[in-house]
């Protein structure tokens, strides 16, 4: 039963970087700034976290409807750490590798977004300035920084997995 759930999950997780990842391609070849849109993270998120509830779902149900604490959380973490890990390697390869130029055109319009919003919020010349010079020295696409954020990211998809996880179980009365 455990490989099932495992390679159902997989499956999921493979389903999710597909679709991560051809987002990813997609935003480049039509317009890059897609990527720095606030709408297209959120999105990004709901997808990500709804992929795992379907998963731990999915693993319940082939469970007659009962399901463990660890079952549920290993359906939602192996499903995410697949389509997170996949969609994090075609980053990679898409920003410091095929085009690295566009990955500097992503940073100048998210320090332009950035920008733009500590104004919305009133904040002052200076700080805004200090913040401009902070996110200049910083290159978000290397890969050092783009495999930190993908360990933070998984961290706290795991937070949101045990909640899910908590959530979702429910145990066989006959198992015991």
């Amino acid at each position: 039963m455990e490989n099932s759930l495992k390679s159902m999950a997989a499956t999921y997780g493979i389903y999710l970087a597909i679709l991560l990842s051809a987002l990813t391609i997609i935003a480049y070849v039509i317009n890059l700034e897609i990527l720095t849109s606030m709408w297209v993270g959120a999105g990004t998120f709901i997808v990500i976290v709804v992929f795992g509830i379907i998963s731990t779902a999915k693993a319940k149900s082939s469970q007659n409807g009962f399901i463990t604490f660890k079952d549920a959380f290993t359906a939602y973490f192996v499903t995410i750490l697949i389509g997170v890990v996949i969609s994090t390697l075609v980053s990679i390869i898409l920003f410091n590798f095929i085009d690295p130029e566009a990955a500097e055109i992503l940073k100048q319009q998210i320090i332009e977004k950035s920008t733009d919003m500590m104004k919305s919020f009133g904040a002052a010349q200076e700080q805004i300035d200090l913040a401009v010079v902070e996110m200049e020295k910083q290159n978000q696409f290397e890969i050092g920084s783009q495999l930190k954020s993908l360990a933070f990211s998984i961290i706290f998809y795991c937070i949101i997995g045990l909640i899910i996880a908590v959530a979702m179980k429910k145990n066989d009365p006959e198992a015991n």
